[in-house]
């Protein structure tokens, strides 16, 4: 029997493509909610092609299905329907009337020649709650452009603290390893919806929510921004050292590097009585994370003479029972092997039937862990339009309908 989930009952209507949108319907996915995906007939949502790597099948063999796709779309039911076609418009206003939550990323404005924009669907269904991501937000001089989380990045100020200084080998700005803004979007868009419910609770009103990457990514500068609105200077990129605290950086170890992450002087004293350098910790130019930041330039270089002096395995079996934060730094695939990692069941397979050689597909467990209702995996991420006629069926489509709209290029 199947756990009841958070949201049980909660219909969504997924009109959003790639990852912001994606990425907040996944989560509402996962808390329970009925989310059925609207997609191109015959080419459906970009990152199903965007590749490689590709998903394999039975034999092990690349299928031209990647597996960007199904990093943000398991638990949720593929529809594929032409809103282009005023059969396929009708479809989509029927499923809106019949739903809780809409969510789209498309330009500003462009879902009104569709009748799918906002104040059309509040006329059908006033419940509705209807969160729209863009690149920009819906006014201001850049609210038609499109946005992707790349030139958000470079945009938001991003790229420009992250990397290492221009004057070091390899200097110069960076994005972020995955598609941060994108993330951050989704997250927020869904912390909103689930805010927009309880209103909805109290009013039996829905709203529109206006997600905006640029907005996000100025809100996740977090304490860089925080820097500089009260001081007026911009903070710059210093690799992996942190502005506000010394030692929190990597370090060279004899086998490799790690991490240490001391925030406190605690932390700081425990590490050097473990490292044999005891007379850091009362050092005058040391005694305070203030002025540890302050010189730092001389701490650094004599903390990895004494780091290069043992292994990585070694300092952090060293340090664990000491409450001094130390890991090493593991790629992928160490990441997935490490027994924390392990333990808490962060990888999960989930089986798939879709009839197309693809048996199974595995991807990271959701991280909401609610101890009465918890995220429940229903779904693998699922194939192009493998729910399609199960859906029509329950708007009431009959089986000569379908075949008739499938005939047509509409479904």
């Amino acid at each position: 029997m199947t756990p009841q989930a958070a949201l049980d009952g909660i219909k969504v209507l997924d009109l959003s493509r790639v990852l912001a949108g994606p990425w907040c319907t996944q989560i509402l996915a996962d808390l329970g909610a009925d989310v059925v995906k609207i997609e191109r007939p015959g080419t459906g949502d970009d990152t199903r092609t965007w590749g490689p790597p590709f998903l394999k099948d039975a034999q092990g063999h690349d299928t031209h299905q990647s597996t960007y796709f199904t990093s943000c779309n398991r638990n949720k039911r593929s529809v594929t329907i032409d809103m282009a076609t005023p059969e396929g418009q009708v479809l989509l206003k029927q499923m809106a009337a019949q739903s809780d939550i809409v969510v789209e990323n498309f330009k500003t404005g462009g879902l009104k020649a569709y009748g799918l924009d906002y104040d059309s669907l509040k006329a059908l269904n006033p419940r509705l709650i209807y969160c729209s991501v863009t690149g920009f937000g819906h006014d201001g001089p850049h609210a038609t452009r499109a946005g992707y989380d790349l030139m958000i990045q470079a945009t938001s100020g991003m790229m420009s603290i992250t990397g290492r200084p221009d004057d070091e080998p390899g200097g110069g700005p960076l994005r972020v390893g995955v598609a941060l803004t994108d993330l951050f979007t989704g997250v927020y868009a869904s912390t909103a919806i689930l805010a927009a419910l309880n209103v909805r609770h109290k009013t039996g009103e829905g709203q529109h929510i206006d997600m905006a990457l640029l907005d996000v990514g100025m809100a996740i500068l977090a304490n860089q921004a925080s820097a500089f609105l009260n001081t007026g200077v911009a903070p710059q990129r210093q690799g992996n050292s942190h502005p506000s605290l010394a030692p929190y950086q990597d370090f060279h170890t004899q086998d490799g590097a790690m991490l240490l992450a001391i925030g406190n002087n605690g932390q700081f004293a425990r590490f050097c009585e473990a490292a044999g350098r005891p007379g850091w910790a009362t050092d005058p130019r040391y005694a305070t994370n203030t002025l540890r930041v302050k010189h730092r330039e001389v701490l650094i270089p004599e903390m990895e003479a004494v780091t290069r002096t043992r292994t990585t395995a070694e300092w952090i079996a060293l340090l664990e029972d000491k409450a001094v934060p130390c890991g090493p730094i593991n790629n992928i695939d160490q990441a997935f092997d490490d027994a924390q990692v392990k333990a808490r069941g962060l990888a999960v397979t989930m089986p798939r039937d879709a009839g197309d050689g693809i048996h199974q597909i595995v991807g990271v467990a959701s991280p909401l862990r609610l101890s009465a209702t918890p995220p429940v995996l229903r779904h693998a991420p699922p194939a192009l339009g493998q729910h399609t006629f199960e859906v029509l069926a329950e708007l009431g489509v009959d089986a000569q309908q379908a075949a008739a709209l499938r005939a047509a290029g509409v479904v």
